[in-house]
């Protein structure tokens, strides 16, 4: 067999059997990997390159190489999971460089990192102000988390007691032009329904690239024609714009008869609208 041929061979065997390899290792972002973990791809790849390239020659030698360097990492993982020293050994342990407003030095000489630095990183959080940081920290891996100070963290809802509606994750139904129907099905629609709002939307089916469902149930279109304008539908504002057009419609008919039972059921369900309306309010317009 020719060289070429053999090369061919063994490197595409080794790309499979590196790609099976580094999912036995699980799965990880390499911007968050500690660097022990990051090496070990590195030293694997690698390998992998030259027993591919024939620079390995003893293909026995190349794999045992390899296999102590998938198994290891297996098993200090493993041990990491059961022991927190062996896992602080390892993995490496979180350092404290800002702690009550207080920049902290000697940790700050242990990670290596200048004032300038600490400053970007802080930036990188929009923490421009370091008399705004309450707390920042160095993860195993190198970034930097930071927290700030009560007074000077962004108002939520829950600060505010705002209700909220819960929100749910939102459904891809249309992708490149084509109905992916599981995702349809899954929100308890059909083809139908989908039919209906493009029409009403005035859009073929065709000329949309991507249509999504929110937890609310209105549908956002984005098209292939850019120059198309689209009025997104408003599930939420047209029930609350209907129940806010049938509250006054029943205190008129309570106005209008002269019947003392209906005065008073239309006048007793004019109330109970209302104040439905003020619980759904922070659901439907927020």
């Amino acid at each position: 067999m020719q060289m070429w041929m053999q090369i061919l061979l063994r490197t595409t065997s080794l790309f499979f059997l590196t790609l099976i390899l580094i999912r036995l290792m699980g799965k990880r972002n390499i911007s968050r990997m500690a660097p022990f973990n990051f090496v070990s791809y590195i030293v694997i790849a690698i390998l992998a390159a030259l027993i591919s390239a024939n620079i390995i020659t003893n293909l026995a030698f190349g794999f045992i190489a390899m296999g102590v360097w998938v198994a290891f990492p297996i098993l200090l993982d493993y041990l990491s999971l059961k022991s927190k020293g062996i896992h602080d050994l390892i993995q490496g342990k979180e350092a404290v460089l800002i702690k009550h407003g207080k920049i902290m030095e000697d940790n700050l000489m242990k990670t290596r990192l200048t004032g300038e630095e600490l400053l970007r990183e802080l930036r990188h959080k929009n923490a421009f102000n370091l008399a705004d940081v309450e707390f920042a920290v160095m993860e195993m891996t190198g970034e930097i988390n930071v927290f700030l100070k009560s007074d000077k963290k962004p108002v939520t809802a829950h600060d505010s007691g705002t209700k909220t509606a819960p929100q749910a994750e939102p459904q891809t139904i249309i992708l490149d032009g084509n109905v992916l129907n599981e995702s349809l099905s899954s929100l308890g629609l059909n083809k139908e329904w989908l039919r209906i709002q493009l029409e009403s939307m005035g859009v073929s089916l065709d000329n949309v690239f991507l249509g999504q469902v929110d937890s609310s149930g209105d549908l956002y279109l984005d098209l292939f024609d850019d120059a198309v304008e689209l009025q997104q539908p408003k599930v939420k504002e047209m029930i609350y714009a209907n129940l806010e057009k049938a509250q006054p419609s029943l205190m008129s008919y309570a106005l209008e008869t002269e019947e003392k039972n209906a005065k008073a059921m239309y006048t007793k369900n004019a109330d109970k609208l209302k104040l439905l309306m003020e619980k759904l309010e922070p659901f439907l317009l927020r």
